[in-house]
């Protein structure tokens, strides 16, 4: 069960960076394409890694790479734009529901992954406690909208990229298999390199700037602390879907947005300058039924 506990502590430095994430949309950077580049281009930075051991891949393979990697640079890009345009408690479990459906069927269709009743019952529960976690009525919102629209296209995308990534895992040693699926998101920041709003960052400002405030003067720490704790949640997920099934790896995902809801809630009581969320009584009842419905679960995949 060693796969278990890796996958738990990977989701929970993904709460924290989901959170930053947020903090850095709204009140730092704003545009999701600039914050994708940003998130993509430094996972070149995987190559680093080459002494250590790392394979060239055989064949059609290199094709996998790519398309693990650049379906989880489209992944990010597509999930920062639901997140800029809905609550993250909302749109990132709803996020993680899509991954999980996604992957068992990918998984099950082309690596031929077999759950136990158990465990499918607990796949069951988890997506179910994500969805109800997406129930959001807020100041801007009630019901859909088109964040949820990009936080279903992120799923699909970020599924793909796990499911091709596990398809390498089992031919080559892991840290063969993480450093081609993760440099080819690199591709991604490339990309987006052709957008004028990312280019301008590169550039200049001659007029004078407005006072910053205290998230845009920190904007380059915080940045780099999310991004510190999106690779190490990264490493984690990816070697326990590398040594345990990565259906059951994803369908953990409820666990996480469980403990960023607990995060949410203590910033919003106790530090609501640094990261606030609105919250119906409804809502948070319903919050807590979902967060009871992830813990049970999360169980039946240990039992």
């Amino acid at each position: 069960m060693l796969w278990f506990f890796i996958a738990l502590a990977g989701y929970f430095f993904l709460a924290l960076t989901f959170i930053l994430d947020k903090l850095i949309l709204t009140k730092s950077v704003g545009k999701p394409v600039v914050y994708t580049f940003y998130s993509t281009i430094f996972m070149f930075g995987a190559l680093f890694a080459w002494p250590l051991g790392v394979e060239l891949l055989h064949g059609v393979d290199w094709l996998w790479a790519i398309v693990s990697g650049v379906a989880f640079g489209f992944g990010l890009w597509t999930l920062y734009k639901a997140v800029k345009s809905g609550e993250a408690s909302h749109i990132n479990p709803l996020n993680g529901a899509m991954v999980t459906i996604s992957t068992y069927g990918l998984s099950f269709y082309f690596l031929q992954e077999k759950l136990s009743v158990l465990q499918i019952c607990g796949m069951v529960v988890l997506v179910t406690a994500s969805f109800l976690l997406s129930f959001e009525k807020s100041r801007k919102h009630k019901g859909i909208h088109m964040g949820f629209v990009w936080a279903v296209v992120s799923g699909i995308l970020f599924a793909v990229s796990h499911v091709s990534a596990k398809y390498l895992y089992e031919l080559y040693p892991f840290l063969t298999g993480f450093v081609w699926t993760r440099a080819t998101t690199g591709l991604v920041g490339l990309f987006v390199l052709l957008f004028p709003s990312v280019r301008k960052t590169f550039k200049k400002k001659k007029t004078k700037e407005k006072p910053k405030t205290k998230a845009k003067r920190y904007a380059g720490v915080i940045v780099v602390i999310t991004k510190i704790l999106g690779v190490l949640a990264v490493v984690l997920l990816q070697y326990a879907s590398a040594i345990g099934s990565v259906s059951l790896v994803v369908a953990m995902s409820g666990l996480q947005y469980a403990l960023m809801f607990l995060l949410i809630l203590f910033f919003t009581k106790f530090l609501p300058k640094v990261f606030k969320e609105y919250f119906t009584k409804r809502e948070l009842a319903i919050e807590w039924v979902a967060i009871l419905l992830v813990v049970f679960g999360s169980v039946l995949f240990v039992v």
